[in-house]
This record gives structure tokens, C-alpha cells and sequence, in this order.
């Protein structure tokens, strides 16, 4: 006879901060911070009137998630360890199907309570204004690409459009904008690998609405971005047939120095293995969602450290 797995001791773990960093990706400072938006975000789901209901609330069969902290865990679970839906009805004793109806709805109510507490990034900036208004304490905005792999498209057209000559596999691209504090203050929508930095972020419309008294740094993938806006500040690039010059060279050293930020930004948002590991979902857009949560839970995380 096959034992049982044992059931998540969720109190154990929410005891443990390096435990339940490792499962979920927050200490359990910003876990109890986050909570009670999230209580309240739920709440709000559950009362809004467009949602058809078939009984009323509190009927029918006790769910095996009944309180908000369970619920809460179970979604960063999934978000920072990205199991398959079989796994978890494993481990919390569900059908498949109950699985991936837990993270459907409750990833839109975890992005709802990371708006609430004011650290999701912007998907948009449309005037000087409405920038100065969201980030009146930001200086530099460091922009970058960012990529996760995708399975292989069947159809000809999106295999063109999600292969990236760079990796070399098909993916989906964002551009992120970072502030010199690792912060995620910008976000765009998620395209085809195919797409170049450049015209990713020109499409979007962003760089033209900061203020010409912030910086904006970026690598050599957005060249020509710096003769279009003259707050734009771009390493030196070789010459061709040429070699830069030492004090260049010093130059795109201490300009690195700077521009690293965006990279730990990116690695803080890539502890969630639902925006590095290979897409394997159906819903459209899902992964964008998933990006947006993870850059949120990271500017959480950061002001909880």
C-alpha cells in the first residue's frame, strides 16, 4: 500500500522566513503585509455584481482553501515555483481542474492587492505630467530588455514571430524601465522575441513622455534612441574597423556600473520561475500577467527589506 503524501504544514512554514522565501518568494514581514489587501481584494471579487453566481455565497461544498492566507499562499506558491496544475492538486488534495480554477481567479485578486499597495509598474505613460505625478522622486529611468522562453508555435507566422535571433529559441519580450534603487517603475506588454529592443520601446511611446531632466540610460540595443531625445545616455560603440579609446572605455565602465541596477531588477524578478521557465499555459496574455505580478511582488519585496 502507497502512504500519503503529507499535507503543506502552512503554519510551519509562515513560521520560517528563510522557508517561506524559498516557497514563495516574500519574507514573512511582507507576507503579512500583503495579506490584508489581498483579504480585501478577494472580498471585492466575490461582491462584484457582474460575476454570475449559481448559489449564493457560503453554500455548497467547504473549499479546501477557506481562509485568505491559504488562498494567499497558494498563489505565490504557483507563482514563484511555477508546479504543474497536476502537482498542485497533489499537494493540496484537489482535482486538476480545481487547480487551475485557483489560479485563474486568484491571480487577477494577488495583482489587484499588489495595486492597492501602490507597487505594480506602469504599462503606460502618456504625458510628462501624469509621469512627474506617479514618480516626482525619480532621476534615472535604466531601460532593458527581458526575455522567457515560450514552447515552439505551430502555426508558421507566430514561429516567425516569437523566434529570437538573440537566444535562439522562441520567446516573449518585454522592455523594463528601473529606477538606480532596483525598483520596477515601467513595463510594457509582452510581444514576440522577433521584435528589437528599440522598436519595442519606440511602439510603446514612453521615453518621449519623461521629463527632459531625467536620465534615460539604456544598452546598445536601443542605438539611434539617443539622437531622437536628448536626455538619453547610451554606452560607446566600437567603431567599426576600429578600437574604442581608453577614456571611452573608462567611460562605458562606469556607465555599467550605473546601468547594473536594471540587471539585479531583472534577477529579482526572475526568483519567480513563472516568468523564467519555459510558458507552458493556453490563456492568452496569461504570461503578461504573470510578469506584471512578479515585477510587483519584487518592488514589494524591496520595500519590506
Amino acid at each position: 500500500m502507497v502512504a500519503a503524501l503529507p499535507m503543506l504544514n502552512l503554519e510551519r512554514i509562515l513560521r520560517d522566513d528563510r522557508l517561506l522565501r524559498a516557497i514563495t518568494g516574500l519574507n514573512c514581514k511582507a507576507f503579512e503585509n500583503l495579506l490584508p489587501d489581498f483579504n480585501e481584494a478577494y472580498q471585492q471579487s466575490r461582491s462584484n455584481p457582474e460575476v454570475v453566481r449559481k448559489r449564493a455565497p457560503g453554500g455548497g461544498r467547504k473549499a479546501t482553501l477557506r481562509t485568505s492566507r491559504d488562498k494567499l499562499f497558494y498563489i505565490l506558491l504557483y507563482c514563484k515555483c511555477y508546479p504543474t496544475f497536476d502537482l498542485m492538486s497533489v499537494l493540496f488534495d484537489f482535482d486538476r481542474s480545481c487547480a487551475w480554477d485557483w489560479v485563474h481567479g486568484l491571480l487577477p485578486v494577488l495583482e489587484q492587492a499588489l495595486g492597492h499597495k501602490q507597487v505594480l509598474p506602469e504599462r503606460k505613460v502618456r504625458s510628462i505630467e501624469e509621469f512627474l505625478e506617479r514618480f516626482p522622486d525619480v532621476k534615472a529611468v535604466i531601460f532593458d530588455g527581458t526575455e522567457r522562453p515560450v514552447q515552439r508555435p505551430k502555426d508558421p507566422d507566430k514561429q516567425k514571430e516569437h523566434y529570437s535571433g538573440k537566444k535562439k529559441r522562441h520567446t516573449r519580450k518585454h522592455i523594463t524601465g528601473s529606477t538606480r534603487k532596483k525598483r520596477v517603475i515601467l513595463l510594457t506588454k509582452a510581444r514576440g522575441g522577433r521584435i528589437h529592443d528599440k522598436r519595442q520601446l519606440d511602439e510603446e511611446d514612453i521615453v518621449g513622455n519623461i521629463p527632459d531632466d531625467v536620465a534615460v540610460e539604456g544598452d546598445l540595443g536601443f542605438q539611434g534612441l539617443q539622437n531622437e531625445f536628448d536626455n538619453v545616455h547610451l554606452p560607446h560603440k566600437k567603431p567599426k574597423g576600429k578600437e574604442l579609446s581608453e577614456q571611452q572605455k573608462q567611460e562605458n565602465r562606469e556607465f555599467s556600473r550605473q546601468r547594473v541596477a536594471c540587471e539585479h531588477a531583472h534577477a529579482g524578478m526572475k526568483r519567480y520561475r513563472s516568468v523564467t521557465d519555459v510558458y507552458r499555459n493556453r490563456v492568452p496574455d496569461f504570461d503578461d500577467r504573470l510578469m506584471l505580478n512578479a515585477a510587483g511582488l519584487w518592488n514589494l519585496y524591496l520595500d519590506a527589506a
